[in-house]
């Protein structure tokens, strides 16, 4: 099987899949999907045999970080079959690292077995440290039962990194207490601005939830000394790090800040959909050719770099005029976090 590696038509290897691997999730997050979500049938969705296969394809072609999402990945059956089954790329130099984005709530019951995978990192989505808030924008979320899932991450060797997203009067008052929060516990943390993306309607506004970073980043200047650092994790994040704790936080500002000049990733759905960039509609359907060449990889590897060769320079997100422009009209949850 042709192994060259994947370049798009800017000269930018692609070295990082997303992958999800369900649209299921135990959480019905008021910025990711709809409180009464309609799922995939299960026979669109990829097998735990046909996700190995595409991610190995993908292995096979340069892809170094794989990144588990959903949905939340954690509520797929047999889950740990395909994680255990990745282990062998990592074991043989292929992978450099497996990990996973989760909403923290399956963590106390599966923190040991992906540490035995072979997975070092995950991250841990929480907007709010406040119960009720938690359970008024997860919906039905138990805080308390995230909690004890990051503290047995941390038993279990996992290093937690927090993903919040910025949520203007929402989470603005707790800025300072997440940050302490973490620093407390030596996990990094990570501020998302919200997108685009799903039902504009007027219960879940994008435009009014929306805290632009550059501000977030001001209010945290009037307490900690912010030294900016060079390190990329190989996403969108840019990197300070508070000089009083050195504790580091990252900014991911699609909205403020277009971060596609280095983008080396790529997403797939849990129904074999490749999306070459979030904030495009551009995508390639991988699974006719994975099905209907269940014993030849041949036809998917030209169909993943046939893919690749379409890739966009950027996306096309802005808020700017009061209107979300480059919106989205599919749910996080379908593409993957």
């Amino acid at each position: 099987m042709e192994t060259r590696a994947l370049i798009d038509p800017f000269q930018r290897p692609i070295t990082y899949l997303r992958l999800s691997v369900t649209d299921r999730c135990d959480f019905r997050c008021s910025y990711c999907m709809a409180e009464e979500m309609v799922f995939l049938p299960k026979k669109e969705l990829l097998s735990l045999e046909e996700l190995d296969r595409m991610s190995t394809a993908f292995i096979g072609l340069g892809v170094r970080k794989l990144r588990i999402t959903g949905g939340e990945p954690l509520v797929r059956k047999d889950i740990m079959t395909f994680f255990r089954g990745m282990t062998r790329h990592l074991e043989s130099g292929a992978l450099d690292e497996l990990t996973l984005t989760t909403n923290g709530s399956q963590l106390a019951r599966f923190a040991d077995d992906l540490y035995a995978a072979g997975v070092r990192r995950v991250n841990v989505s929480l907007d709010t440290l406040d119960p009720a808030k938690f359970s008024q924008i997860t919906r039905r979320g138990d805080l308390a039962k995230v909690l004890r899932g990051i503290e047995a991450a941390q038993a279990a060797g996992l290093r937690v990194k927090i993903n919040a997203v910025a949520l203007k009067g929402f989470n603005e008052e707790e800025l300072f207490t997440l940050t302490d929060w973490c620093a407390e516990r030596d996990m990094d943390l990570t501020w998302i601005e919200v997108m685009p993306m799903g039902d504009l309607g007027e219960e879940e506004d994008r435009i009014d939830q929306y805290w632009p970073l550059t501000d977030l980043r001001e209010r945290l200047a009037t307490r900690f000394t912010l030294t900016p650092l060079a390190e990329r994790s190989g996403g969108p994040a840019r990197y300070v790090r508070l000089e009083e704790s050195g504790q580091k936080i990252g900014f991911i500002t699609p909205l403020t800040h277009n971060f596609c000049e280095s983008c080396n990733r790529v997403r797939m759905t849990c129904t074999g959909e490749l999306y070459m960039c979030l904030g495009q509609e551009d995508r390639a359907d991988l699974r006719a050719p994975l099905r209907d060449h269940p014993d030849d990889d041949a036809p998917l590897v030209a169909a993943i770099r046939d893919a690749i060769s379409h890739k966009p320079k950027g996306h096309d997100f802005d808020y700017s005029r009061q209107r979300a422009d480059g919106q989205m009209p599919r749910h996080m949850s379908h593409t993957g976090g």
